[in-house]
């Protein structure tokens, strides 16, 4: 036997092995982003491990063999929508044009972001968490999670901006509260024009604390008045 013979059952282990894993990886996609579209469709009581299967278009078997349980199906897709959802900003804020590199532009994506599946699903498990201890425990820091990306984000576009320093973690604390409420009401009612019209004016608000660069200079920032430092009334 040639020596090329010889390594050549080697070479198709080695090729075989990668195949397995692309398969693996690429059912377990499939089982993620089957189990957003149950918790956004159906619900958290809705979604079941049969019906992820049927929508991700594999076994029960195979569904069983990457996620035993429910739990650790939601476990692994909770970690996979909060990846989709930095990847989400990141990518929108990278492709952002000069002339959006504002604080309206930097609301306005936000919003589009938390109108998307990937948060809708979020939404859902965080609401189901209240009332189901095994899920609160997986949901706990869910919130958390996402204000650190949207803080990353507040940073690189506004890198030189003259804030207190405990006062953007705040304001951006705020913000995320408001957007969870609006998304809530637009899921209600499915009519965005309530929001947007609460968007504008927070946008304009926002427009007073950090201009854009161009109206005062590369970093302008309205000071935040001291309302503590405020003289009472004589």
């Amino acid at each position: 036997m040639s020596v090329s013979a010889r390594r050549r059952p080697s070479r198709r282990r080695g090729e075989s092995r990668r195949t397995q894993e692309e398969r693996r990886i690429h059912t377990q996609r499939l089982l993620l982003d089957a189990t957003m579209e149950c918790l956004v469709d159906l619900g958290w009581s809705g979604t079941s491990t049969t019906e992820v299967a049927r929508r991700a278009g594999v076994s029960r078997g195979a569904q069983q063999h990457h996620y035993p349980t429910k739990m650790e199906l939601v476990a692994a897709a909770l970690e996979h929508l909060l990846e989709q959802q930095r990847l989400a900003y990141e990518s929108a804020f990278a492709v952002l044009p000069p002339e959006r590199r504002n604080v309206e532009g930097a609301l306005d994506l936000l919003w589009e972001v938390f109108c998307g599946r990937p948060a809708r699903a979020l939404l859902e498990l965080a609401v189901a968490a209240r009332t189901d201890d095994d899920l609160r425990v997986l949901c706990r820091d869910i919130n958390e999670r996402i204000l650190q990306v949207i803080l990353e984000v507040f940073e690189r576009l506004f890198p030189r901006n003259e804030l207190p320093g405990d006062f953007v973690p705040t304001m951006l604390r705020g913000v995320f509260a408001m957007f969870i409420g609006l998304s809530v009401q637009n899921a209600l009612d499915d009519d965005d024009r309530h929001q947007q019209a609460v968007l504008t004016q927070v946008k304009s608000i926002a427009r007073m604390i950090i201009p854009d660069p161009d109206d005062s200079g590369p970093a302008a920032i309205c000071p935040i008045p001291d309302v503590a430092a405020r003289p009472g009334p004589a």
